[in-house]
């Protein structure tokens, strides 16, 4: 019965194509203007507010359309079959992350219902449902995404924890920190300083 309403809220965008964060735009766009004074005393009148959280913990930080996506899925299991990560023995399966999704949502419903409004359980969608190790392995390929006949997208949810993983607590795998590393002081993803890249020419 949701495979309508998933399908006709499915993303039209190009696959690979994800959403920016405005939080981290807008700190972009500062960065980028000569006239923002880094130093500026902040507004007195956003006192005391809670800065949004950056990716997803949980599926409180997950929008209406991925939670539909757990609900909608039927469980056949063809982006699991088509998965890359899954084929080659990893712990990954886009199948699971659609189901755990689903099953942290019948969790807080029933939380809901005993306690009639949401109490803290020290439960959380990432590590007790869904582990780091899972999310790293994807290869954000979209295979899942295409095999899905009515348009669900497991990927948004990993994409969404592997942000908060990046962002909130600086939990990136080893290499992916190396590489962030170089983009930052190179310019790019290898650590050989800008002028030293054509080096390579002069020795064929």
């Amino acid at each position: 019965m949701l495979a309508f309403p998933n399908v006709y809220f499915a993303k039209l965008t190009p696959r690979g194509q994800f959403t920016n964060m405005a939080a981290v735009t807008k700190e972009v766009k500062m960065m980028m203007d000569p006239n923002v004074d880094p130093f500026a005393t902040p507004d007195p009148a956003n006192a005391g507010e809670v800065p949004a959280s950056l990716g997803a913990k949980d599926i409180f930080d997950l929008d209406r359309v991925q939670l539909l996506n757990a609900y909608t899925c039927t469980e056949c299991g063809r982006c699991t079959d088509e998965c890359p990560a899954n084929i080659t023995g990893k712990k990954l399966s886009p199948r699971r992350i659609m189901m755990a999704t689903r099953d942290r949502l019948e969790e807080v419903g029933a939380n809901i219902n005993k306690n009639g409004s949401y109490v803290d359980d020290g439960i959380y969608l990432l590590k007790d449902h869904i582990t780091t190790e899972e999310l790293w392995a994807c290869t954000t390929c979209n295979a899942c995404v295409e095999a899905c006949p009515i348009g669900i997208d497991p990927l948004s949810i990993i994409m969404e924890m592997r942000r908060y993983l990046v962002l909130e607590n600086s939990a990136a795998p080893s290499e992916l920190n190396a590489t962030m590393g170089n983009i930052e002081n190179n310019g790019a993803p290898w650590p050989y300083n800008q002028m030293d890249r054509l080096n390579w020419a002069n020795e064929l």
